[in-house]
C-alpha cells in the first residue's frame, strides 16, 4: 500500500498522544518512512533533522546495525522469560554494567518497560518500603510545578504540567507541588535569593505537611517536558540535606538526563551535585530502539527492608517484560556504541557549540530566554517579551515556529510557547549549525507574519 493508504488508516484508526478530539479522524501526522543518522524521512520524500532524538531518547542516531543485529540475534536465542520464575542472561549483564554508571551504592536494578512504569515503579517501592517500616501513614509525595513524570495514573498526578490535567480525575491527596525552580518566576532574587527561597518553600511544605507523612521527593534534574528548566546551583543538594534529615526518600528522575543526555551517564551527582537514593531511567537506555526503563535503588535503602529485615515482605510489583531479554540486549549494544564512539566526550564538546548556537538566537524578536544543558535546550518565545507566563496567542506563535522549521526541514518540539531541541547524541558541529540556522528563519520570518498580523 501507498503513503495515502497508510495515512488514511492513520485517520480512521489510530487514536495517538495529545490527539485533539474535536479533530478526531479529520487529520494523521507526518507518517514517517525510514531514519538514518539524525535524519528521518517520511513518505512523500521530506528529509528532516530529528530535533528532539525521537522523544529525547535516539542517542546514538537511526539506523545502527549494531543494536538492530543485537535485537535479531537475541530474539532467535531467547526471545522472552518471565521474570517470576526465571533471569536472563542480557538483563544480568545489563544490571551489571547500569551499577557500574551509578553514583553512590545504587547497585540494584529493577527493570521496567519505559519511564512511566520505571517511576510508577520507584513510588510503589517507597509505599512497600515505608510500610514495612511499619510507617503507613508515610505515604505523601512532593514534586514540583512543571515537573513531567509519565502516564500512569499515579506519576500522571505527580506530574505539574497543569495542560495535561483537564479532564482527566488526577488529583490525589498523597501529591503536594512545590514551585518550579525557573529563575524567570525569581521575581528579581538573585539565583542565590531564589535558591534559598525555593528551599525555605520545601521546608514549609515539610512543616505544612508533616514531614512525618512524608515519603519522596521527586525530581528530575533538570525540568525537561517543563521547558528544560535548569535549577539555580546547589539546589538539589540542599534538598536532599532536607530529605535525609527527616528520613524521605530523594528519587531522582533520570528518564530524559540519563545514557549521555548531558555528557554523564547519569546527570544527577556530577552535573548537579545530589547521590540519590533512586534513580529513574528509560529513552536513551536503549535509543529508542526498543522500549525498556528502569530503576536504580540504594544497597541503604534495601537493607533497611530486606534480610532480616524484610518481615516477610515480597516486593510483588513486576510486569510481564521486566528484564525482557531482547530488550536488555538492545541496551548492551547501545551502552557498547557510547563507550568505542567515546561519545560522551563527544556531548561535553559538542554541548558548548549548541549551547553558544542558541544562545546567537537571545536577540531575535519574539525570543524572551534561551536554556541548554548538555544536548538539551529550549527557546523560549513570546508576543510580548516582558511577559513572564505564557497565554493561548503565545502558543499560537510557538506551534507557527514549529511548522515553518518543518517545513524548513527540522523537527522542532513545540512544547506550547517554546522551541525545545534535543538532537541526537552524534550530532556534528555543522548539523548543529544547521538546526540553528533553521531554528533562527523560523523565528523570523513568525516575526514577521506577527508584524503582518498574520498570526491571530
Amino acid at each position: 500500500m501507498d503513503a495515502v493508504e497508510r495515512e488514511a488508516d492513520a485517520r480512521r484508526h489510530l487514536l495517538s498522544p495529545a490527539e485533539e478530539m474535536a479533530k478526531l479522524g479529520e487529520e494523521s501526522r507526518p507518517l514517517l518512512a525510514y531514519g538514518e543518522g539524525i535524519y528521518v524521512v517520511d513518505t512523500r520524500g521530506r528529509r528532516l533533522i530529528d530535533g528532539p532524538a525521537g522523544m529525547w531518547c535516539t542517542q546514538v542516531g537511526y539506523a545502527r546495525k549494531e543494536i538492530s543485529d543485537a535485537i535479531a540475534t537475541q530474539s532467535m536465542k531467547l526471545s522472552y522469560n518471565s521474570p517470576w520464575y526465571t533471569t536472563n542472561s542480557p538483563a544480568a549483564e545489563l544490571a551489571a554494567r547500569i551499577a557500574e554508571m551509578t553514583p553512590g551504592d545504587l547497585n540494584r536494578i529493577f527493570f521496567t518497560t519505559g519511564g512511566s512504569t520505571a517511576v510508577d515503579s520507584a513510588l510503589r517501592f517507597t509505599e512497600f518500603y515505608n510500610n514495612v517500616l511499619g510507617r503507613p501513614a508515610k505515604k505523601r509525595i512532593i514534586v514540583r510545578k512543571d515537573g513531567y513524570h509519565g502516564s500512569t495514573n499515579l506519576t500522571a498526578a505527580c506530574s505539574g504540567r497543569a495542560g495535561n490535567w483537564p479532564n482527566f480525575d488526577i488529583e490525589q491527596d498523597r501529591i503536594a507541588f512545590i514551585s518550579s525552580p525557573n529563575m524567570r518566576l525569581a521575581d528579581g532574587k538573585s539565583e542565590a535569593e531564589f535558591l534559598d527561597h525555593l528551599v525555605a518553600e520545601f521546608q514549609q511544605k515539610l512543616d505544612e505537611l508533616g514531614a512525618d507523612t512524608v515519603a519522596a521527593f521527586l525530581a528530575e534534574p533538570l525540568l525537561a517536558s517543563g521547558g528544560v528548566i535548569i535549577p539555580p546551583k546547589g539546589y538539589h543538594a540542599r534538598i536532599k540535606a532536607l530529605c535525609e534529615q527527616h528520613d524521605i526518600v530523594y528519587i531522582s528522575d533520570e528518564v530524559v538526563t540519563a545514557f549521555g543526555r548531558c555528557g554523564e551517564w547519569f546527570a544527577s551527582e556530577k552535573m548537579f551535585g545530589v547521590v540519590p537514593d533512586i534513580i529513574t531511567f528509560a529513552k536513551g537506555v536503549t535509543s529508542g530502539y526498543v522500549p525498556l526503563g528502569g530503576l536504580a535503588i540504594s544497597e541503604k535503602l534495601l537493607a533497611r527492608v530486606s534480610g532480616d529485615n524484610a518481615k516477610g515482605g515480597y516486593f510483588t510489583n513486576g510486569y510481564t517484560y521486566t528484564g525482557h531479554p531482547v530488550s536488555c540486549a538492545a541496551a548492551l549494544a547501545n551502552i557498547a556504541i557510547i563507550e568505542d564512539s567515546n561519545l560522551l566526550d563527544h556531548v561535553r564538546e559538542m554541548s558548548e557549540h549548541f549551547a553558544a548556537g542558541l544562545n546567537s538566537l537571545a536577540d531575535l524578536p519574539l525570543v524572551a530566554d534561551v536554556r541548554s544543558s548538555g544536548l538539551v535546550g529550549c527557546v523560549e518565545c513570546l508576543a510580548d517579551k516582558s511577559h513572564v507566563v505564557a497565554d493561548d496567542f503565545d502558543r499560537k506563535i510557538g506551534a507557527r515556529i514549529d511548522a515553518i522549521c518543518f517545513d524548513l526541514g527540522l523537527i522542532v518540539r513545540p512544547i506550547g510557547h517554546m522551541c525545545v531541541l534535543s538532537p541526537p547524541l552524534i550530532i556534528t558541529r555543522e548539523e548543529i549549525d544547521r538546526i540553528i540556522a533553521i531554528l533562527r528563519q523560523g523565528i523570523l520570518q513568525a516575526a514577521d507574519e506577527l508584524a503582518r498580523g498574520e498570526i491571530r
